[in-house]
């Protein structure tokens, strides 16, 4: 689960070669996804995502469930909030934890006008090169909201989880449906082009609802399968 949290609960980000979506973007987004691991409930994440005079925010709040809930109380909290571009978000700030005294806490500041990003965790702090384009973990998922599949050809962007800056590619794929607990979506699949040492992940984009990521899957190098479902979306024009 930790993984699943730190990836982003999966990822996505800024598109290279491509243009902007014809459709208009939600101000606000609720949403529910079902977390499980090897195909077991483990939690369950709800996220807002809020558009206002070309500013946002985002909140991901996600809770144990089952026999973890028992050793994870505190729900993980993510929030990021930022500027909303025409090319689409652009974070300030980012920060994920479980507490207000947590240690494992993580937090980036973006400081566009410098190029900088600093970067605190493990009580302490440093700061990196802030290339253009870059997204945080969180921001990425609302990045697609942005973005006209018909004339996307391929992922590439620089993403943060608060810790250090990576860059990440993405194969797309043909597109296709699944299942899920609000019936079955026609979707983007995204396949993402793995370093030695990656994760393998995956993610789903429903064409009907604005891009919005309805699927992610992470398989650990132990072959460990964290799966992040689509169970309840609420989209406000």
């Amino acid at each position: 689960m930790t993984r699943l949290l730190a990836a982003g609960l999966l990822l996505a980000g800024i598109l290279v070669h491509t243009a902007l979506a014809g459709a208009a973007v939600p101000q606000s987004i609720h949403s529910q996804y079902n977390v499980s691991l090897n195909g077991i409930p483990i939690a369950v994440m709800q996220e807002t995502f809020e558009l206002r005079d070309n500013a946002y925010r985002i909140v991901s709040e996600t809770r144990a469930i089952g026999v973890l809930a028992l050793v994870q109380r505190r729900p993980g909290i993510v929030t990021s909030s930022g500027t909303a571009q025409p090319g689409g978000l652009r974070p300030v700030t980012f920060d994920g934890t479980r507490a207000s005294k947590d240690p494992r806490r993580v937090h980036a500041d973006f400081d566009w006008n410098a190029r900088e990003l600093k970067l605190t965790h493990d009580g302490r702090s440093e700061t990196v090169a802030l290339p253009e384009n870059t997204q945080d973990r969180l921001s990425v998922m609302y990045q697609f909201l942005f973005l006209n599949r018909e004339k996307m050809q391929r992922l590439e962007f620089p993403m943060t989880n608060g810790r250090k800056l990576d860059q990440y590619r993405y194969a797309i794929g043909p597109d296709t449906t699944i299942d899920t607990p609000l019936g079955q979506l026609a979707v983007v699949h995204l396949v993402k082009q793995r370093e030695p040492g990656d994760t393998a992940t995956e993610i789903w984009l429903a064409r009907d609802h604005g891009m919005m990521p309805v699927k992610m899957r992470i398989i650990e190098d132990d072959g460990e399968r964290y799966e992040q479902v689509i169970a309840r979306l609420e989209m406000t024009p």
